[in-house]
């Protein structure tokens, strides 16, 4: 819907160079963007089956017009997000604000269920993410890399 086309993660490590696979998008930052999200959910679904008695839940807070991602814009396309957007983007599909995002995000907090593993939309209902997100190999994977690429580097 924004133009991402998918994550291109290679490895940890070559995200930190900003190395990603071909075929990426366009836009400036969209492919390190989209694999963040992406080593995000996987890392949340790894440590859920990880360590079950505790919770772990990813959320996709969805569009926020108003918020500092258009920071970039000129000041008519800022204002315009800010005061004419923002105030009726949780009535469009995938958008939301940040007062709608943070009451569905508490509710999501501290919901008193044991649900672990969850990936909530917008509008704080379980959604699916790719299928390479859901594969356990590539999920630990992910978090295998990024924890040896913590161990290197050098502490105080």
């Amino acid at each position: 819907m924004a133009g991402f086309r998918g994550a291109r993660y290679v490895s940890a490590e070559a995200s930190t160079r900003g190395e990603w696979k071909p075929g990426g998008s366009k836009m400036p930052g969209a492919d390190a963007y989209a694999t963040s999200k992406q080593c995000n959910l996987a890392t949340v679904l790894a440590f859920a089956r990880e360590t079950p008695r505790l919770r772990f839940n990813a959320i996709e807070p969805g569009f926020a017009p108003g918020t500092n991602l258009g920071r970039d814009a000129g000041p008519f396309v800022r204002l315009l997000s800010k005061y004419v957007l923002s105030p009726v983007a949780p009535l469009i599909k995938y958008w939301t604000n940040p007062r709608t995002a943070a009451r569905m995000i508490t509710r999501v907090l501290t919901d008193e269920s044991e649900a672990t593993g969850v990936y909530y939309d917008e509008k704080g209902h379980p959604m699916r993410g790719s299928a390479q997100v859901h594969d356990p190999a590539f999920n630990a994977r992910v978090v295998a890399e990024t924890r040896a690429l913590l161990r290197a580097v050098p502490t105080a």
